[in-house]
């Protein structure tokens, strides 16, 4: 087991009557338990707090009045992954995927499959089925993209990103996820926090659908599969962004950390491992 201490604070300048819907908690899992969590608002504002979704996300929502509206949040994070050899897993067949799953498999805003599908195919078609063949694509994706921040923005596509080489974790994501799904290996976007991360932020990563679990990658190997703590799971960034709000507010300051506590973990970067 892997202990984990994650937190982040936000700074918002409020102008109007704003309802703020915020997945910044660390989520639960079989894999995954969150102890010693703490949520404050400033000022104090009534809080909804409720799990959204098929996959259950967490989600808390606050109507703030005008202010400056400050958040923190704190948790230590239970992490007790599965750990595999790579050589050992497959890809599930599709007549086999749970029904959940195979939504997965779709285009979605973000992430367009459909549109990359034959440069999927031309590029990993024919490698070996299973977990080194989402390895390769998130290893292509690592060597062709430069990590440029502020070089995308909130309307940037996986197509996008392909065609101008540079990005962000989230674009990083976005595009190993439409290259898996064009060869038809279920894959998510994953929101969370990692341990080490620089520049520290939120970061985006992804799983994919093998031998009847997930397994999480991260190609931009900012941060090792065994520091990553997921907030929330979906078809692409859209669903599970860390803040959207309805009316006026401005963010001012983010700052977010994670730092192993104890039990550093005993897997290395080779390693498959699943905390689904």
């Amino acid at each position: 087991m892997t202990k984990i201490q994650i937190g982040s604070t936000l700074q918002y300048d409020v102008q109007q009557t704003t309802t703020f819907l915020f997945k910044i908690a660390a989520g639960w899992t079989s894999r995954q338990s969150v102890h010693d969590e703490q949520l404050n608002f400033d000022p104090v504002v009534p809080v909804e707090d409720s799990q959204v979704g098929v996959e259950g996300n967490r989600l808390h929502r606050v109507v703030v009045q005008p202010c400056q509206l400050s958040i923190n949040y704190q948790a230590t994070v239970e992490v007790t992954p599965e750990i595999e050899r790579p050589t050992e897993i497959g890809e599930s067949p599709v007549a086999q995927m749970p029904p959940d799953v195979l939504t997965y498999l779709n285009p979605s805003r973000y992430c367009e499959s459909d549109l990359l599908g034959r440069f999927a195919f031309e590029e990993f078609g024919n490698l070996d089925r299973g977990f080194s063949r989402v390895q390769s694509i998130c290893d292509w994706v690592f060597e062709h993209l430069d990590y440029t921040p502020g070089s995308t923005n909130a309307t940037t596509t996986a197509a996008d990103v392909l065609l101008q080489r540079t990005g962000v974790c989230r674009d990083f994501a976005h595009l190993a996820i439409s290259l898996c799904r064009g060869i038809g290996i279920p894959a998510r976007y994953v929101s969370g926090y990692a341990v080490d991360l620089q520049p520290p932020d939120y970061h985006g990563f992804m799983e994919a659908f093998l031998d009847g679990q997930w397994y999480l990658f991260d190609p931009t190997r900012l941060a090792s599969t065994m520091g990553l703590i997921r907030v929330g799971v979906g078809r692409d960034a859209a669903d599970v962004a860390f803040s959207t709000f309805t009316g006026s507010a401005k963010l001012i300051n983010k700052e977010v950390w994670a730092d192993f506590q104890q039990s550093q973990p005993h897997g290395d970067q080779m390693s498959a491992v699943s905390t689904a």
